[in-house]
């Protein structure tokens, strides 16, 4: 078993329940998972008006490779509507593997840690609420200490799960 993080975050259409749906599913591959609460959040670096997010943070323990987590991450936000029509596009479901155990993978398909998670409040800060203790194996920080040193000034409005 291998511990492993996941962002979640939503801006288009029942925010929540696209959430609520996401850690439903997640719940069949990632054993022992614990959820944070939600965060509000306005969006960055999109380059138009968008609607907030809602963001999130799963752990727990799951049996599957690095790369078949994705794709049953990709699959789950398929299942919600995803679509891809540019970068940083609004969606109604993104899925982000944050941390894998203490791999460091970087292929073509995926890169873990998740590339800027360190940078990113909107990450941080559910993660922080439910593994504060969960360390970054390329700075060798916690969540905590990364939290602590993010200057990203964006940070949520906490929301009942």
């Amino acid at each position: 078993m291998d511990r492993v993080a996941v962002a979640l975050g939503s801006n288009l259409g029942d925010r929540r329940a696209h959430l609520d749906y996401a850690v439903a599913r997640l719940r069949t591959v990632i054993d022992d998972l614990d959820a944070s609460s939600y965060y509000e959040t306005r969006p960055q670096e999109v380059g138009e008006a968008q609607p907030w997010y809602l963001n999130a943070a799963v752990v727990g323990d799951t049996r599957l490779s690095a790369h078949d987590l994705l794709r049953t991450l990709l699959m789950i936000e398929a299942e919600r509507g995803r679509e891809r029509p540019h970068h940083h596009a609004a969606r109604t479901l993104d899925l982000d593997l944050v941390l894998y155990a203490d791999a460091v993978i970087h292929d073509h398909d995926l890169v873990v840690p998740h590339p800027r998670f360190a940078e990113r409040r909107f990450v941080l800060e559910p993660l922080a609420e439910i593994a504060p203790g969960l360390r970054d194996p390329v700075s060798g920080k916690t969540v905590r200490e990364l939290l602590q040193l993010c200057r990203d000034g964006a940070g949520g409005r906490q929301s009942a799960p």
